[in-house]
């Protein structure tokens, strides 16, 4: 159903450019919006008008109209006089509520059915069908976007993300649940992976602007029919997931520049902590205290490069290299050795993995 703003708003223009009084009763004789103040001496007539079989009426000084959505009682309209004039602005206001009743149903069935489609609601007859009944195109290029605000049910990030694309008839945007707003966007036939991560930073600008709100940006693949949609979305939602463990610093994350962090993902726990226990035995690299790890970080950072870590941390050289033939004593692992770096480093990323999965499994 509209809301009332929305029909107030459409009253009060109305009345300013016809001056004629208008009014707008729901199916429940509730008044839903309204340009004068004695409508209470109208209710009982309107709802006399909801049993009538007429489509217009005058009664005690109105004229009513009815709005129908199908076979449906939506709203009645009142114009004040009864005068053929004043019967013309009566069905144009009725026409214009009619038309707003149309474009609320659209949107929520076809909000209704991006939900379906992205959580796999839907079997394949029934989304083409519904598709085109719609007028959802079936063989657009699309991705999907996920934006996570700090703040649960933030409608102010919602509206200012509709704001956005609302004159873009292909891009849907919808949620899903209280934590994230999705983004369903039409991709054009040259737009690459550089150019999906400038929309996703002209959001993130966007809600830091005008919504002072910081928020994460995922997405998933490019896909060309619209039953892949829920594909990507997965892939975004995973994508979203891996960044927080194991790209904290990135605002925008791609499920296609994911790499080993999607592999560690999908591993299962008993498995991880099979493979900790069988690299470290009793230790794990959580356990080093802060310089350690701050030197092993810098030195990934670095390509295994000892004199430009060394320079990095401010340290001599020797004492690099102190530290490093200190940690290969602890865990028997070289860290100037190719393999054994490899080792540590994914040893590191599973570590995160397992408290970021033992700390969801807390909520």
């Amino acid at each position: 159903m509209v809301s009332n703003q929305i029909l107030q708003t459409t009253v009060d223009g109305l009345k300013a450019i016809s001056r004629v009084d208008l009014c707008v009763i729901d199916a429940d004789g509730k008044v839903a919006a309204k340009t004068f103040d004695d409508v209470s001496d109208c209710i009982a007539d309107a709802i006399s008008f909801i049993d009538s079989p007429a489509e217009s009426q005058v009664v005690n000084g109105y004229q009513f109209f009815k709005v129908m959505d199908d076979i449906t009682l939506e709203y009645i309209v009142l114009a004040k006089g009864t005068s053929d004039d004043i019967y013309m602005i009566g069905k144009m206001a009725a026409f214009q509520v009619q038309n707003l009743t149309v474009a609320y149903k659209e949107r929520f069935d076809k909000d209704n059915f991006i939900k379906n489609l992205l959580l796999d609601n839907l079997l394949r007859v029934d989304m083409y069908t519904r598709a085109e009944k719609l007028h959802i195109e079936t063989d657009v290029k699309r991705v999907v976007y996920i934006i996570e605000t700090k703040h649960e049910k933030d409608t102010n990030a919602l509206e200012i993300v509709r704001s956005l694309y609302a004159s873009k008839a292909k891009d849907f945007i919808t949620a899903v649940d209280e934590k994230s707003i999705i983004l369903v966007k039409e991709v054009k036939g040259n737009e690459s992976y550089e150019e999906l991560d400038k929309i996703a930073e002209v959001i993130i600008d966007m809600l830091n602007t005008e919504a002072m709100s910081m928020a994460h940006v995922a997405y998933g693949t490019i896909v060309n029919d619209i039953r892949e949609v829920s594909r990507s979305y997965k892939e975004a939602k995973m994508a979203l997931d891996v960044g927080k463990i194991f790209y904290e610093d990135k605002n925008v994350v791609a499920y296609n520049r994911l790499g080993i962090g999607r592999l560690i993902y999908q591993l299962p726990i008993p498995l991880c902590q099979m493979f900790i226990k069988e690299i470290f035995e009793a230790k794990s690299p959580d356990d080093f205290d802060e310089e350690t790890l701050s030197t092993i970080n810098k030195f990934f950072d670095n390509s295994l490069n000892v004199s430009e870590t060394s320079r990095q941390l401010y340290i001599h050289r020797n004492t690099l290299v102190y530290r490093l033939d200190k940690l290969q004593k602890t865990t028997g692992l070289d860290l100037r050795v190719f393999d054994d770096a490899i080792t540590f480093k994914i040893a590191l990323m599973v570590v995160k993995y397992m408290k970021y999965m033992e700390s969801k499994d807390q909520y």
